[in-house]
């Protein structure tokens, strides 16, 4: 976690929030107006190995939401939707690509170094939002609404107007 500068009870919430010992946290990248995690920014290696995702949900609110969007099929749905309609698949190839970016931006110099030197610049320009090689696909909502609440992203944008995930409260 070096970087880092989460306080004690910040480690505490997270820690009850994920059920285990957070590794590579960069900061909190996404908090509610009281002051709950929601989504962190992880670093792009992790113990000595590449980690392209940049946004992690650890709010077990919001996971346990988006698990049951999941369990309901819509993963498939909005997959297809992709596929069928241009303007949405253009939208969320620009979020791929922008994501890729900034995680290009975030990414503390001795990381580059190292990945360079392990073999991995080339996955972290093909790997967009949740590590995911085809940007056709979606894979994980979670990854998909952690990116939404940290920047532009057009599932999270349709998960808000269809499940209202922007409304819900969140606890500790």
């Amino acid at each position: 976690m070096s970087n880092c500068h989460l306080t004690e009870d910040q480690l505490t919430i997270i820690r009850r929030q994920l059920g285990r010992e957070p590794r590579g946290i960069v900061k909190i990248a996404a908090q509610t107006s009281t002051g709950v995690p929601l989504v962190l920014q992880t670093r792009s290696l992790v113990n000595d190995k590449p980690f392209p995702t940049m946004y992690w949900l650890c709010s077990k609110d919001l996971h346990k939401a988006i698990a049951e969007i999941e369990t309901s099929g819509w993963t498939k749905l909005i997959e297809e939707r992709i596929l069928e309609d241009e303007t949405l698949r253009t939208a969320f190839y620009k979020n791929h690509q922008q994501y890729v970016k900034d995680r290009w931006a975030a990414m503390v110099p001795s990381d580059k170094e190292r990945l360079e030197s392990l073999g991995f610049i080339k996955l972290f320009d093909q790997y967009g939002i949740g590590g995911i090689s085809q940007w056709d696909k979606v894979r994980c909502l979670h990854m998909q609404y952690a990116h939404h609440l940290c920047g532009d992203n057009v599932i999270g944008q349709l998960m808000d107007q269809e499940f209202e995930l922007n409304k819900r409260q969140f606890t500790l």
